[in-house]
């Protein structure tokens, strides 16, 4: 049976809620005496959720026992040292998100889980938890001796790598190196492969407006991307661009791609969170998010949600786990890759 952790995020947030719910759906499948899944958080949280919205709760157990652990269980986090209210920013809910995703990574490194699924932490909670991450995706990098991961977003067909993630819009230009164009062009050529998408292909997005227009918008596209575009187009690579940005998802949407690479957050982001939020229009809010976020270049598998902890509606009973869903199914289709 291949182990998967599940870390909770922030408390306070809809993590909690999000686990419980995928749970509940994922042991009644067909396949699930194949998986374990091990929520790895506050056992308390998850207890007072439970009981609070009418869920089953796992047995907690302790690490040593985690080989002889049923289909589904709790490996508890250190008990916080003061109490975590639900919808509120707090250092120890900060903490207790980094100590999860620190157990997680311990026991994949070991190789005594196969994958773990984060569901989402607060940026701002973690950083008064003492642990000035800029998210998920640099802690990760850090606590696994990694350079320099790379974030895809995919949302069925639609997939999109970043070359920058979490840092001011100012700092993208010096930060998107030729060296790390090639980097995020190699990480998702080989996550596609593994997709079983042979020979795929990838358009970089252009950083300025109309790739540049000819060097009136700026000459990063010309003399960063259009250069490393060229030298993989003369190995037989299917690389593209630099593709204006105000296109290039549109083309990706028509199947004209495999993946972009996107050159800064909100440029990847927003086309993929509009096409995962279904929206209610009569109350004019999201009632289901689909998307899943994937950390490439780790020596572990690690996928998440592609949401926030959602404070607002946390403790309500209204989450849907269906992000969390497909970023645990991505982590079982690369175990079975990965045998």
């Amino acid at each position: 049976m291949k182990t998967i952790a599940i870390t909770l995020g922030d408390p306070a947030g809809i993590g909690p809620e999000i686990a419980l719910k995928a749970i509940q759906s994922l042991t009644a499948a067909s396949d699930a005496a194949h998986t374990r899944l091990l929520l790895i958080g506050d056992a308390g949280t998850l207890t007072a959720t439970g009981s609070k919205l009418g869920l089953p709760v796992p047995p907690v157990i302790q690490a040593d026992d985690l080989d002889t652990a049923p289909s589904a269980a709790i490996l508890p986090t250190s008990r916080p040292a003061e109490p975590i209210e639900t919808g509120r920013v707090s250092a120890e809910g900060g903490r207790q998100a980094f100590e999860a995703v620190r157990m997680a990574v311990d026991l994949a490194l070991s190789g005594r889980i196969g994958a773990m699924v984060t569901a989402p932490l607060n940026k701002e909670a973690l950083h008064l938890g003492g642990h000035h991450y800029p998210g998920h995706t640099e802690m990760l990098a850090d606590l696994t001796g990694v350079r320099d991961s790379v974030m895809m977003l995919a949302h069925q067909n639609f997939r999109v790598s970043h070359v920058t993630t979490h840092c001011a819009l100012e700092d993208v230009p010096k930060k998107a190196t030729a060296a790390r164009i090639r980097r995020v062009v190699d990480l998702t050529h080989a996550a596609l492969v593994a997709l079983s998408i042979n020979d795929p292909r990838i358009a970089i997005a252009a950083l300025n407006p109309h790739a540049g227009e000819g060097g009136i918008f700026g000459r990063h596209d010309i003399d960063i991307t259009a250069p490393v575009v060229a030298d993989y187009q003369a190995k037989g690579w299917r690389i593209l661009g630099p593709v204006p940005g105000d296109t290039v998802f549109v083309k990706l949407r028509a199947g004209q791609y495999d993946a972009v690479i996107a050159m800064y957050h909100d440029q990847g982001h927003i086309p993929v969170k509009l096409l995962g939020f279904v929206i209610d229009a009569a109350t004019g809010t999201w009632t289901e998010l689909s998307g899943v976020n994937v950390t490439l270049g780790l020596p572990i598998i690690r996928t998440s949600v592609d949401h926030g902890t959602a404070f607002d509606i946390a403790g309500r009973g209204v989450a849907q786990p269906s992000s969390l869903i497909e970023a645990i199914a991505y982590a079982q289709y690369a175990l079975t890759r990965q045998a």
